[in-house]
């Protein structure tokens, strides 16, 4: 349960930070890279941390050296927080410097516009390629409930880095990595490149000569050279690491843009989307077999139909409508728990494939007429 008051929480707070940033300081919102954001990881990502918590598990109760198995609990809280900090770091810093990993983290840096929304964008295989950084921490003994807790804490500390409504924070600045601090991490400016590697504490930068503050002279501008643009969340975590392999290398989109759907269509299904990933986590234990199943597929495929929303192409109204309509359908019919509020997002889901369903159809015909009016014209 309290893992989905956290994941909401994080919703929350991008809604939040959005409409500080819409209304009270009347800046534009770059709303299909929010969505690309947000559905980046989404229900993949949730499974492989799922998988590394087992492993994590595993180790801890067949590998473990039991070094601080005697200290009292408050100093194995303590330890494993500051710990951890120090093994993100690491972790941090090798997947900028190694192409195989960059190929997976690169994925967070795409964002070039820095908010709230940007510290949940990442790619599917995240946690798969940073446990082994932290499977440390097992094997010196940090209990899984600690390491879970102290994962969570650090975590939303990186979450709240990437607010675009601080700008300095005072004293905590020489404690902290801060929203200013994380900023100059997500720079493209030469003197910014590959600098403030830390997650909570900004000692570890400093130690390791990797600091550099942010300078009122040079503005940060967010994005990297090799970015991949596209709104697309299977591209966005592949793509790089397609290129790594010289048979996948030349891999191109191929399918035309057809049309684009109402920005405020796209939103709403968005955040239908994260509402039935929270579900999932919710559910996750009480559902088995082919509810689980479908209720992943709906969110995976939904995630996939999404990105194909966003650029336009006509797979994703395909894509969509499959899970929206089709698969929601079927889970429905083979769903054994009343819930209400979940059976209205449910519907809330299908409806949203209907219209999207209906608008495309209609964009269709008009673009047909206008392709025959053309051809009458010349």
């Amino acid at each position: 349960m309290s893992l989905v008051y956290g994941n909401a929480l994080l919703l929350i707070c991008v809604i939040i930070e959005l409409m500080v940033m819409r209304y009270l300081r009347k800046e534009p919102i770059p709303w299909k890279e929010i969505i690309a954001n947000i559905n980046s990881g989404h229900i993949l990502l949730w499974i492989f941390r799922s998988l590394i918590i087992t492993a994590y598990a595993f180790i801890f109760q067949n590998l473990s050296l039991s070094l601080i198995s005697q200290w009292l609990y408050i100093w194995k809280w303590i330890f494993a927080f500051i710990a951890w900090d120090f093994c993100f770091y690491w972790n941090h810093r090798f997947h900028h410097h190694f192409k195989l990993l960059w190929a997976v983290h690169g994925v967070h840096h795409d964002g070039e516009h820095f908010n709230l929304s940007l510290g949940i964008r990442n790619s599917w295989y995240a946690s798969l390629t940073s446990f082994p950084f932290f499977a440390v921490l097992a094997v010196i003994g940090v209990p899984l409930e600690i390491f879970i807790a102290v994962s969570g804490i650090n975590y939303f500390i990186g979450f709240y880095n990437h607010t675009h409504l601080v700008k300095k924070s005072g004293w905590l600045e020489y404690i902290l990595i801060t929203p200013s601090h994380h900023r100059v991490h997500h720079g493209k400016n030469d003197i910014y490149v590959n600098k403030n590697f830390g997650g909570t504490f900004v000692f570890w930068d400093k130690l390791f000569n990797t600091f550099q503050a942010e300078r009122m002279d040079t503005p940060v501008h967010f994005g990297i050279k090799d970015s991949v643009i596209s709104k697309n969340p299977v591209e966005i975590s592949n793509s790089r690491l397609l290129k790594q392999f010289v048979i996948l290398n030349h891999i191109h989109r191929n399918i035309k843009v057809r049309f684009f759907l109402p920005v405020s269509l796209l939103i709403l299904g968005c955040f239908l989307l994260f509402s039935l990933l929270l579900c999932f986590i919710y559910l996750e234990v009480s559902i088995q077999g082919i509810e689980k199943l479908l209720l992943f597929s709906i969110i995976f495929l939904g995630t996939i139909g999404s990105g194909g929303l966003s650029e336009g192409r006509t797979w994703g109204v395909a894509v969509w409508v499959f899970s929206t309509i089709i698969l929601c359908s079927l889970f429905l019919v083979s769903f054994s728990v009343t819930l209400p509020l979940f059976l209205l997002l449910i519907l809330g889901f299908m409806i949203h494939g209907f219209i999207v369903l209906i608008f495309s159809l209609k964009m269709g015909i008009l673009n047909h007429r206008n392709r025959k009016l053309s051809i009458q014209k010349n």
